[in-house]
């Protein structure tokens, strides 16, 4: 049984709870984009080589999940999957295609931090690569603070959405601060979030008002 929507909009719906109970119960789902927790007590937490403080530091160690190896295989079954995190459970995974997203400019290739992220997506053999540059505080788009650890711009999931060659319905079980419902409500294209903590949910719900804010005319 599905839970009583956290929130809805005329596109998509969010769920507050644990996504490996409610993807059997929802409808039809043509894809699955999302960001897990990859399963490598990963310390997202840029600021942290900053050298002075920050009231952010060490937030990355509080990703839900983070703690245990992650299991792609319930979502393995849908017809459409991007899964980002691919070099943390690629033994788990069949052959598909590889997206990677270059962080960087060619001047701080080889720094630290890395170079690039990666995501699997079902189907297909090819590798594909969408260049922006989100390297700590430099960034092309969304400059300021990020409200999760782990957030991912709007622009690349705009572009993993294109490339899936997908129209229906997305599903982000791992929805965090709501990218994902952002990309979706800005193409006009129906969502199902899932988050399991509360404080997430609050803060993509408040994204994807303000999105929707920004599409409508003004006056109108």
């Amino acid at each position: 049984m599905l839970p009583e929507p956290y929130f809805q909009t005329e596109n998509g719906v969010l769920y507050h709870g644990d996504c490996l109970f409610i993807l059997p119960h929802l409808g039809p789902v043509d894809l699955i984009l999302t960001d897990p927790p990859y399963g490598c007590k990963n310390n997202c937490d840029y600021t942290r080589f900053s050298g002075g403080l920050s009231e952010s530091r060490n937030y990355g160690k509080q990703i839900f999940g983070d703690e245990k190896p992650f299991d792609p295989s319930p979502f393995l079954g849908f017809s459409g999957v991007i899964l980002f995190g691919y070099q943390f459970f690629a033994d788990k995974l069949p052959p598909g295609t590889i997206l990677i997203w270059n962080k960087k400019r060619e001047s701080q290739l080889g720094s630290f931090l890395s170079d690039c992220e990666l995501a699997w997506k079902k189907g297909g053999s090819g590798c594909y690569l969408f260049p922006l540059v989100w390297h700590g505080f430099d960034r092309e788009v969304e400059r300021g603070k990020t409200l999760h650890p782990t957030q991912k711009p709007v622009a690349l999931f705009l572009w993993c959405l294109e490339l899936s060659k997908t129209t229906g319905t997305v599903c982000d079980p791992y929805f965090g601060s709501g990218t994902t419902g952002v990309a979706c409500e800005r193409l006009g294209r129906k969502w199902i979030g899932i988050e399991i903590e509360e404080k997430y949910c609050e803060i993509a719900a408040k994204r994807i008002q303000a999105e929707n804010r920004q599409l409508k005319i003004p006056g109108v």
